[in-house]
């Protein structure tokens, strides 16, 4: 997959936009694991970062991130501009996580 130009601004400085293709999206649905939840209690009664939470979460973002660059390979850009995350618990332990913005065809400007 080539490398594109993501930001969670409308615009991508010293670039043109030269076409909007609409909205991309990677979403994935996570759920945690009898063994996850065990040691994140653990770490719970000691306070702070639940590292095992912070990792699955990491874990599902990146994912979706991911199915969204390719979803915006398969129109045929090279930009994701307005890109967001949104995570919804589906059910009690799984969670889905999206991640969205909207494709376009970006040229460098011209000095």
């Amino acid at each position: 997959m080539d490398k594109k130009m993501v930001t969670t601004g409308l615009e991508i400085p010293g670039w043109r936009i030269s076409g909007n293709l609409g909205v991309v999206r990677g979403i994935t649905v996570r759920s945690r694991n009898f063994f996850v939840n065990i040691g994140a209690s653990l770490q719970a009664l000691r306070g702070g970062n639940i590292s095992l939470y912070t990792d699955l979460c990491e874990k599902a973002r990146e994912e979706a991130f991911e199915l969204m660059l390719q979803h915006a390979d398969t129109m045929g850009a090279n930009a994701i501009i307005s890109v967001r995350y949104d995570a919804n618990d589906i059910m009690s332990g799984i969670t889905e996580v999206l991640a969205y913005g909207t494709a376009v065809v970006v040229e460098k400007v011209s000095a």
